[in-house]
């Protein structure tokens, strides 16, 4: 951890000083992504056992050594041109690459002093890695970048992977992969007795074990090198990450697990048309018949989307907003179909305030795939509210690890048989779910300390930043309702 703190000090220092020159800690992170990859196909093909040309030679590690002011500006601009076409794990990393470091000799410094005096092939996985997701996460706090989104707290993810369990075994996929966040920690959970592997499993681990989708080309690119630094798939050949929409169509593959934050915005850039042949027209038309509803709500189109690509018995953890939850018409019919098609059997109620988003109240859908059968699959749903009487902020009071202990024991992974309620986590049985108004699964039974106690009242800013969170989800609801009678209105024009 020493050495990874000492790495990532060094490299966020140059970015400070680049920051005056209105380089975006993002898009610093970009830069060290294409120069981390050329040094370390440099030290690839330079080892003395079994070395390995990764780039073309027009575009070695060594050119940008040997150039200097304009013509190393020139020189890299046209590595980064040349590497974008390029197939495979090459593709994804420089595609749409572009030089965002304008003065060559901050360039200069930043490829002699702080890259290639490190031998990061040498690092190993553990301290490169770990420095290149330190920087991740710092660039997530820049808010103006909206790199937030593409960020799911770390806590909240190694919560999930352990309820989840993954093992060599297993294909896991994240169909909005942001910056491969759940893909490393169910690698890690899977490989943690890697002594005990056989050969095989371990290739599999490492060539077959992690898959993603990302829509953002530079986020894409992110995640193949936060990969690849912690040893997951090899700088030649297929990315694990491919650059396009998920939503598009289904892609054949099935997975044993799934795990995933889709997006936060409401609105798919498509025209969906589903098995009920209604459209929600948007951008560009496609057809899915394995989706049962056609909606323009994009959480419940990556839903629908995760309930198709699972394998039989895979099991999805997914984060999802509220709306998901109570939203009827389509809402109503996915949640009745997963109540009855999947064993839907775990919703942890997440807390306020633990991602850079604002004003997401959101939720983790834990549920199985299950063979088509004449009877229901779910037939207990376990809520766990970690939201009521709970206050997080990013900055002062953060989610954490521990946060989430009494959750993830009271989960009972591998013995769900054997959950015990308690104050916080209770059941519901099928025959209690559907009989809800329109199936709404938003169920909460605690008290709000709060509201009772006014000497306990949460500090000040706690209080203004749940106010906002409200206002903003009331907002996008507002939204919702606006989109819907809009397209309804539509609908009664296009029939007259």
């Amino acid at each position: 951890m020493t050495e990874a703190r000492r790495l990532v000090d060094k490299l966020w220092s140059y970015c400070n000083v680049l920051r005056d020159d209105g380089v975006s800690t993002i898009e610093y992170t970009e830069q060290l992504t294409y120069l981390l990859f050329l040094k370390m196909a440099h030290e690839r093909e330079n080892r003395p056992l079994k070395p390995e040309r990764i780039v073309p030679a027009n575009c070695s590690w060594q050119r940008l050594l040997d150039a200097d002011g304009d013509e190393l500006e020139d020189v890299y601009r046209r590595i980064l041109q040349d590497l974008a076409r390029q197939p495979g794990v090459l593709g994804v990393v420089f595609r749409k690459a572009q030089n965002r470091i304008q003065d060559p000799a901050k360039l200069k410094r930043l490829v002699v002093d702080l890259i290639d005096k490190e031998n990061w092939s040498a690092s190993g996985t553990d301290i490169k890695g770990d420095a290149y997701e330190s920087l991740l996460a710092r660039g997530a706090e820049d808010i103006k970048s909206g790199a937030g989104q593409y960020f799911t707290p770390r806590p909240l993810i190694q919560a999930m992977v352990d309820c989840l369990q993954p093992t060599a075994r297993d294909r896991v996929i994240d169909p909005a992969a942001g910056t491969g966040g759940f893909l490393l920690v169910a690698h890690e959970h899977a490989a943690q007795h890697a002594e005990d592997l056989t050969p095989e499993e371990r290739e599999h681990l490492r060539d077959d074990f992690a898959h993603g989708v990302e829509l953002v080309d530079g986020t894409a690119r992110l995640a193949a090198m936060n990969l690849l630094l912690h040893g997951i798939g090899r700088s030649v050949g297929e990315s694990l990450i491919e650059v396009k929409d998920a939503l598009l169509a289904d892609p054949g593959a099935r997975y044993s697990v799934v795990l995933s934050n889709p997006p936060f915005g409401r609105k798919s850039s498509l025209t969906m048309v589903g098995a009920d042949g209604r459209e929600a027209r948007e951008d560009r038309e496609i057809e899915r018949q394995d989706f049962v509803v056609t909606t323009s709500n994009k959480q419940l189109n990556f839903l629908q989307h995760i309930a198709t690509i699972m394998a039989m018995n895979g099991r999805a953890a997914v984060v999802l907003p509220d709306n998901v939850l109570f939203e009827g018409g389509a809402g109503e019919t996915i949640r009745r179909k997963l109540l009855r098609d999947y064993d839907l059997h775990t919703l942890l109620r997440l807390p306020t305030g633990i991602f850079y988003a604002q004003g997401v109240k959101a939720n983790v859908l834990f549920f199985d795939k299950r063979p088509a059968a004449d009877h229901p699959w779910t037939e207990r749903l376990w809520v766990y509210d970690l939201r009521t009487n709970q206050h997080f902020t990013l900055k002062q009071n953060p989610l954490r690890r521990q946060h989430l202990d009494d959750f993830v024991d009271s989960y009972r992974a591998g013995h769900r048989g054997e959950r015990v309620e308690s104050e916080r986590f209770r059941s519901f049985s099928y025959e209690e779910l559907v009989a809800r108004d329109k199936a709404n699964l938003d169920i909460t039974w605690l008290k709000d300390a709060s509201l009772d106690d006014l000497d306990n009242l949460p500090a000040p800013e706690v209080i203004a930043r749940e106010i906002v969170d409200d206002l903003t989800a009331a907002l996008a609801e507002f939204e919702a309702v606006a989109l819907a009678l809009e397209n309804a209105s539509e609908a009664v024009n296009v029939r007259e």
